[in-house]
C-alpha cells in the first residue's frame, strides 16, 4: 500500500518528464489519461483501505529521520481528497481534449497539467511542512504556466497578478515554515503538536498566524481574496474549471489540517469572522455583474466562506460538516465552469447577454446548468443543501449567531444570482435567427460528456449522502485526535 502511495505523486511526474521528450499531441494525450487514470487506481486503493480498515499509511521517503523525512501520510481525509481531485482532473482533461483551445494544443500543456495533478496530490499526502512548501511551488508554477500559455494580454496581465500574490503566499509560507523550524526543530506535522504546545503564547499564535495568511492567500478568503476574480475568469475554460474546483481547496484543506493538528481551538473566533466575511463579501461581488465566468469566480469566495466559519467553529460535528462542504463543493463549482466553456465555445462569449433560449434549444444541456446551479445555492434534496444545512446547524449549536445570519443570507443571494445566470442565458426568448446552443450537445460532444460526468459526481454525493456523511464524521474523528495520529506517524 506505500508503494501505491507513493505513486500517486511520483506517476505524474513521470509522465511530465516523458511527454517533454515525446512531444506529438496524440502521445501526450495518451500518457496523461494513462498517468492519471493510474495515479486515480492507486489512490482508489489507498482510499477502499482507509474507509474500511481504518487505515492510516505512511511513507518516509529516502529514509530520514521523522524531524527531516519528506513524509506523506494517508489517512481519511487525505484520501478521499486525494481520489476526487485525481477523478476531476481526468474528467477536466476529457473536456478540454474536445475544448481544442491553443493552449491544450501546446507542447507544454499536457506535461504542466500533470505536474499540476502531482502537485495537488503532494498538497493533500503532505506530512511535514517542507514537503507542503515544495508542493505549493510545484502548483504555482505549472498553474501560472496554465493560466498565461495562450499569451493573451488579459492573461498575460492577469497571470502577473495572480504570481505576484502566490509569491507573497509562498514567502510568508517559507518565513513561516523557518520560524517553524527555529522554534521547534523539525516540520514533521507529527513532531510539531507537542512542541509548539511548549512554545510561549505570543510565539505560537505569531507562527499560527503566518500559516492562516499564507494558506488563506491560497484559499481566497477575506481580505486575500481579489486576486482569483481577476484571475481565474482569463483562463481557458478548462483551465477555470480544474482551478476553481481544486485549488483554492487545497489552501482550504491546508487550514482544515494545521489548525485542528497544530493549533486546536485557538483563534477560532478570528477564524468565524473571516469566514462570514468571505461569504458575505463574495457573494455580493457575485451578484453585481453580468460575465458568467465572474460570477462563477466570486461564487468560490463565498462559498470558501462556508469552509471557513465551519473550521472557525470547531468540535467534531462542524469540522465533519467542513469536510463534507469541502467534498460537494468540488464537483458542483467544476461542473459550472465547464458549462459555461460550452456557452462561451458556442457562442464567442462568457456573458449572459450574448445568449438566450438555451433551455428551449437544448434542455438536457440546461440541466448540467441547473442542477449544480441549485445545489450551489443550497437547495433540498441537493448535496449542497445538506452541507449547507450541517454548517448552519453546527453554528446554531455554538450560538454563532450573526455567523449564521450571513450564511443563510449569502445562500439566498446566492439563489439570486444563480437564477440570474438561468433566466438570461437559459430561459430567454428563442431568437429566430440565432443558432447559439442548436444542437450544443452533439459539436460539443466530449466537452458534453465530460460536464456530464461531474455533474453525475455531484449527483451521486447527494444520493450516497448518508455514507458519505458518515465518512466525513469518522475523519473529522480522526484528524481531531492528534495523539493518534501522532503516534501512526511515528510508529
Amino acid at each position: 500500500m506505500t508503494t501505491l502511495l507513493s505513486l500517486v505523486v511520483l506517476l505524474p511526474l513521470i509522465g511530465a518528464a516523458t511527454a517533454l521528450v515525446f512531444r506529438p499531441r496524440p502521445v501526450q494525450r495518451t500518457l496523461s489519461f494513462v498517468t492519471l487514470g493510474t495515479s486515480l487506481v492507486a489512490a482508489t486503493s489507498v482510499l477502499v483501505d482507509a474507509w474500511s480498515n481504518d487505515a492510516m499509511h505512511v511513507v518516509r521517503m529516502g529514509g530520514w529521520p521523522g524531524s527531516f523525512a519528506i513524509t506523506f501520510v494517508a489517512d481519511r481525509l487525505a484520501s478521499v481528497m486525494v481520489v476526487i481531485a485525481l477523478t476531476v482532473t481526468l474528467l477536466v482533461l476529457v473536456y478540454s481534449v474536445g475544448q481544442k483551445s491553443a493552449g491544450e494544443r501546446s507542447a507544454f500543456y499536457h506535461p504542466v497539467y500533470m505536474v499540476m495533478s502531482a502537485g495537488i496530490s503532494q498538497a493533500f499526502l503532505a506530512g511535514d511542512l517542507f514537503n507542503l512548501f515544495v508542493a505549493f511551488e510545484i502548483l504555482l508554477m505549472a498553474s501560472y504556466v496554465l493560466l498565461t500559455l495562450e499569451g493573451s494580454d488579459a492573461q498575460i496581465r492577469a497571470g502577473t497578478t495572480y504570481v505576484v500574490l502566490n509569491v507573497i503566499e509562498s514567502m510568508v509560507l517559507v518565513t513561516a515554515v523557518g520560524l517553524i523550524f527555529a522554534a521547534t526543530g523539525t516540520v514533521s506535522m507529527a513532531e510539531l503538536p507537542a512542541r509548539l504546545a511548549a512554545l510561549p503564547d505570543g510565539t505560537r499564535i505569531g507562527l499560527q498566524l503566518l500559516l492562516l495568511v499564507a494558506f488563506g492567500i491560497k484559499a481566497a478568503v477575506f481580505p486575500l481574496f481579489f486576486w482569483l476574480p481577476d484571475s481565474y475568469p482569463t483562463a481557458p475554460s478548462s483551465v477555470s474549471a480544474v482551478f476553481a474546483g481544486l485549488l483554492t481547496k487545497v489552501g482550504v484543506y491546508c487550514l482544515i489540517r494545521t489548525q485542528t493538528l497544530l493549533f486546536p481551538g485557538e483563534l477560532n473566533d478570528l477564524i468565524v469572522v473571516v469566514g462570514a466575511l468571505t461569504m458575505a463579501l463574495g457573494v455580493l461581488g457575485a451578484i453585481s455583474h453580468t460575465d458568467m465566468k465572474r460570477i462563477l469566480s466570486f461564487h468560490i469566495v463565498s462559498q470558501i466562506g462556508y469552509m471557513v466559519f465551519g473550521l472557525g467553529i470547531g468540535g467534531t460535528a462542524a469540522i465533519a460538516a467542513t469536510i463534507f462542504y469541502l467534498i460537494h463543493h468540488i464537483p458542483v463549482k467544476t461542473s459550472l465552469f465547464l458549462v459555461e466553456g460550452i456557452i462561451e465555445r458556442d457562442s464567442g462569449s462568457s456573458s449572459f447577454d450574448a445568449v438566450s433560449g438555451l433551455a428551449r434549444r437544448s434542455p438536457a444541456f440546461a440541466a448540467m446548468f441547473l442542477v449544480p446551479a441549485l445545489s450551489l445555492a443550497g437547495l433540498p434534496p441537493l448535496s449542497g443543501f445538506l452541507a449547507k444545512f450541517a454548517i448552519v446547524r453546527a453554528g446554531v449549536d455554538s450560538e454563532q449567531w450573526v455567523a449564521v445570519a450571513v450564511a443563510l443570507a449569502v445562500s439566498l443571494l446566492t439563489l439570486v444570482s444563480m437564477t440570474k445566470i438561468w433566466v438570461g442565458a437559459f430561459w430567454g426568448d428563442v431568437e429566430p435567427a440565432a443558432s447559439v446552443g442548436v444542437g450544443i450537445l452533439r459539436r460539443h460532444a466530449l466537452m458534453s460528456m465530460a460536464t456530464a460526468l461531474v455533474v453525475v459526481l455531484s449527483l451521486a454525493i447527494a444520493v450516497g449522502a448518508g455514507p458519505l456523511y458518515d465518512f466525513a464524521n469518522k475523519a473529522a474523528e480522526q484528524i481531531l485526535d492528534v495523539a493518534g495520529y501522532v503516534t501512526a506517524v511515528k510508529s
